[in-house]
């Protein structure tokens, strides 16, 4: 992937080895807020509105002086993770424009171990994550590790993926498709939110293609075997594969992210039409 000439976004904190503020809740701690988001990752559930049924504590969280930005070729990976993030805010910019609409850029913030959200505190072991609450996407770049040794991953693309997918859960906020999936989750059954979840994935995964096929054409970003990179990603992240290797079986019905195949075929649509209007996985009646 060419990327070292891209322009670094200037909305990447970096919160790395610093410690986690909030004293958690009434009877569970931090604990049971990091249970919140392992929840809303695995599971698919806002994390707002898990939050609403744990008694929260009435002690200030704490105050803190803004996260500092990553030094320029002091991190390569934390630059690299920059100019991604850049890239997204060029791409969607200029999609949003062509609509008449204005482009709200997320921040990206990089975390070790643990780290403070508007959704609750997060661990590295829960993946990237982005909240809703406070706009913006959370990754412990260790994480990448993960990704090219647990799942099998590897390549500069893959990583450009998972931010450009969170980056698609953003512009879903933007949209409003967030707010209105989780209102319908809250009224329907798990087997139905669970779908709704799938279906919100899985145009995250199609609005993630829809960024690489712009920002190739527009600035020819890509290399040989980058798209076999993320296809790999995103198939091996997939909710079957992920229940196989955990438990050994695979129970669909309880998928929230979508199956290897369709991550792969919505990641495709959007890399190979580069329109964020194929993306309807809500009126697909096949996902």
């Amino acid at each position: 992937m060419r990327w070292e000439q891209g322009r670094r976004s200037d909305n990447v904190e970096d919160r790395r080895g610093m410690p986690v503020l909030r004293g958690g809740v009434v009877g569970g701690g931090i604990g049971a807020i990091v249970l919140v988001l392992v929840a809303s990752y695995f599971l698919g559930v806002d994390p707002r509105m898990l939050m609403q049924v744990i008694p929260q504590d009435s002690s200030p969280a704490g105050s803190a002086e803004p996260a500092p930005a990553p030094v320029p070729g002091a991190d390569p990976l934390a630059d690299f993770v920059s100019v991604v993030l850049g890239d997204t805010e060029d791409t969607w910019t200029a999609i949003f424009r062509e609509v008449g609409q204005s482009y709200e850029p997320p921040a990206l913030v990089l975390f070790s171990g643990a780290v403070e959200s508007a959704c609750g505190v997060g661990q590295s072991a829960m993946g990237p994550f982005y909240c809703p609450a406070d706009r913006k996407v959370y990754i412990d770049l260790d994480f990448y590790r993960d990704l090219r040794e647990r799942f099998n991953a590897p390549g500069d693309f893959a990583q450009a993926y998972v931010i450009a997918h969170e980056v698609g859960h953003h512009v879903q906020n933007l949209l409003g498709t967030s707010s209105r999936v989780q209102g319908a989750r809250q009224q329907a059954s798990e087997g139905e939110g669970n779908a709704l979840s799938v279906r919100l994935e899985l145009q995250a995964d199609c609005y993630a293609g829809v960024w690489a096929a712009q920002a190739d054409e527009a600035r020819g970003i890509l290399e040989a075997g980058d798209v076999e990179e993320g296809l790999t990603a995103a198939s091996a992240i997939g909710d079957d594969r992920l229940q196989r290797q955990a438990t050994g079986t695979i129970a669909p019905d309880s998928f929230t992210h979508g199956s290897s195949e369709q991550r792969v075929r919505w990641f495709r649509r959007g890399l190979e039409t580069g329109d964020p209007a194929q993306c309807k996985t809500f009126d697909a009646r096949e996902l």
